[in-house]
């Protein structure tokens, strides 16, 4: 996986503070899950494994407004990809629990998405019933 502008790479678990890919603190898993983009984003990832960026900036977009996602226009979606672009997918990239490919724009889970989709699981369906809403009509009755 490559780096996206300088911002986006692999942890290294280096003195830089950032935890290496085989230990992901409580506060990372916490920090990487408080903001409603990137949760939607690891509940896409949690069941289809790798996305493009594009659609997943599509599928988020439709989320947030709760709608169709074949309804959604082309300038929320890419107000959405901007936004994960430059913010959100850089932090869980340099969590270590996505990776990003710039070659062709794809997310996948990375070493420490099981640890903080377990997370996501256990207080998802408490705390963000919408959300977890979304991802149910999305998948199914067996999602979880």
């Amino acid at each position: 996986m490559n780096t996206v502008g300088g911002t986006m790479g692999e942890s290294t678990g280096d003195s830089s503070g950032i935890a290496p890919p085989s230990v992901l603190e409580m506060d990372h898993a916490f920090d990487a899950l408080a903001h409603p983009r990137r949760r939607y984003l690891l509940y896409t990832l949690r069941t289809d494994g790798t996305r493009t960026l594009w659609g997943l900036a599509k599928r988020i977009a439709a989320w947030e407004e709760d709608i169709p996602e074949e309804t959604v226009d082309a300038g929320r979606t890419e107000r959405v990809y901007v936004s994960l672009y430059h913010n959100h997918v850089p932090k869980l990239v340099d969590d270590g629990i996505v990776a990003f490919s710039d070659a062709d724009e794809t997310i996948e889970p990375a070493s420490n998405a099981e640890s903080v989709l377990a997370i996501l699981d256990t207080i998802g369906g408490y705390e963000d019933t919408r959300q977890e809403d979304h991802a149910r009509e999305e998948h199914g009755e067996g999602f979880s």
